[in-house]
């Protein structure tokens, strides 16, 4: 008996040691992960912590955070065997922040943005009031709900899906549990919106594409000729590991910095500006950092995402949330309704052009779907393309914001639509080429 009782104990060790040995290294940014996920669907969403637990945090090795939520006092916690114990505090206007391992301290962003929200009462999408539900004869509507229905398939996993067509809403489907007033998080969607606050930057002549020199700590080496036209193009030449299955350059900066503009910002030229295209969420908070940099004072920074874009556009449920030294994630933390992120899509589909206000210059947007050198047609200025075939069976002209996990606002101009998708599993798992096709061959188009 004594023999099975020690054979136990040592199993047990030797089960412990190994878990150590493959997770230890990444608690922290397991711990990171579980806990400003919790944090910003618990307080952002207005979600319940089992609801997240069993589907945003469902997987490998996220799983195996113990994760708390402290209503009160607007706080989430996670730890894994008791270790690495990380914090995430919500803060209303800028959402929540990941404070850095083993703190006590539950510090906040002091400078929260103001809002400028406009509740017009014309109709959606251009307004607040009930969509017109407007009937058009050349639509299929069994081959258009046939699309949504393959989108919420259960292995698709997805959570919303919503459809505009010449400015009107046309097909909106939620999965249980979600609704038109659940936000989501876009993930690298939010990449899309800092390109567009820099697109207003631009029409108001307040920088240009081809400017070099942009940050002092550059100005000794070679990185002082790298322009704002290959940062936003992806194409900077920066060395950058984007990687979420392991300890990389983008999950140490999400779940380990305080300032996330810095760890791209001190990395070295690997490749040659404007012909080394590589993919870096880095590259785009660097961009956020730029736009500080335009601004004397931070709160006008703040201030200007959302008077300028976000809330001239009526996207009254957006936040975009900060890391600790009050610069916005612009990366990957901006949370709407799928109803406002479909605006921003609209927005796009017109050309920069909102209701008859020109909100970004035409030339902008041509500029935002140029491919850029080294993508295969699949990249341009923060938006994703289809230039090069991506999706065989959907126009090439289409392009769109792309997330994690399969978060999209898809534009095609030839067709006048605009497709939201929202859910869990991405590309090719949820076979986009398949999803879009089905919804374009529901409409007759002249």
């Amino acid at each position: 008996m004594k023999k099975i009782l020690l054979l136990s104990l040592v199993l047990v060790v030797l089960s412990l040691a190994v878990v150590g040995y493959f997770y230890y290294p990444r608690l922290n940014i397991i711990t990171g992960f579980a806990a400003k996920n919790v944090c910003s669907c618990a307080f952002e969403a207005d979600r319940e912590l089992a609801s997240i637990e069993a589907e945003d945090n469902d997987f490998d090795p996220v799983s195996l955070a113990d994760n708390e939520v402290y209503l009160e006092k607007h706080l989430a916690t996670s730890k894994v065997f008791g270790l690495k114990k990380r914090k995430a505090v919500y803060t209303q206007g800028i959402g929540c922040t990941l404070l850095p391992e083993d703190t006590s301290a539950e510090k906040r962003v002091d400078h929260i943005p103001n809002r400028s929200f406009s509740f017009d009462t014309i109709p959606y999408p251009y307004g607040d009031a009930p969509y017109v539900d407007t009937i058009f004869h050349n639509i299929d509507s069994k081959k258009l709900k046939s699309a949504i229905d393959m989108a919420f398939e259960p292995q698709n996993r997805s959570r919303a899906v919503l459809v505009l067509y010449q400015d009107h809403l046309i097909a909106e489907r939620y999965a249980e549990g979600f609704s038109p007033e659940t936000k989501l998080l876009g993930w690298s969607m939010t990449k899309s919106i800092t390109s567009g606050v820099l697109g207003v930057l631009a029409k108001q002549g307040k920088i240009g594409l081809d400017q070099d020199h942009l940050f002092p700590e550059w100005e000794n080496d070679e990185r002082s000729k790298i322009t704002l036209n290959d940062l936003l193009q992806m194409n900077s030449g920066l060395e950058w590991d984007e990687d979420y299955g392991e300890i990389s350059d983008v999950t140490k900066m999400l779940f380990l910095e305080e300032d996330m503009s810095d760890v791209q910002l001190r990395k070295p030229l690997v490749g040659k500006p404007g012909e080394t295209w590589n993919y870096s969420s880095g590259t785009t908070n660097l961009l956020s950092r730029f736009i500080r940099d335009q601004f004397e004072a931070h709160q006008e920074y703040l201030d200007f995402w959302y008077a300028e874009l976000i809330d001239k556009i009526g996207m009254n449920s957006m936040v975009v949330e900060t890391d600790l030294t009050g610069n916005f994630v612009g990366s990957s933390y901006a949370w709407a309704t799928p109803r406002d992120w479909a605006k921003f899509g609209l927005l796009y589909l017109h050309k920069g052009n909102w209701n008859g206000e020109q909100i970004l210059e035409e030339s902008w947007v041509e500029y935002t779907v140029t491919p850029t050198n080294g993508s295969e047609g699949q990249y341009g200025a923060q938006f994703w393309l289809n230039a090069g075939g991506v999706y065989p069976n959907v126009p090439k002209d289409l392009f769109s914001a792309n997330g994690f996990q399969g978060q999209h606002v898809f534009i095609i101009p030839s067709k006048d639509l605009v497709v939201v998708r929202f859910g869990l599993v991405e590309n090719p798992e949820f076979n986009i080429d398949k999803f879009l096709s089905g919804v374009v061959e529901s409409i007759e188009f002249e």
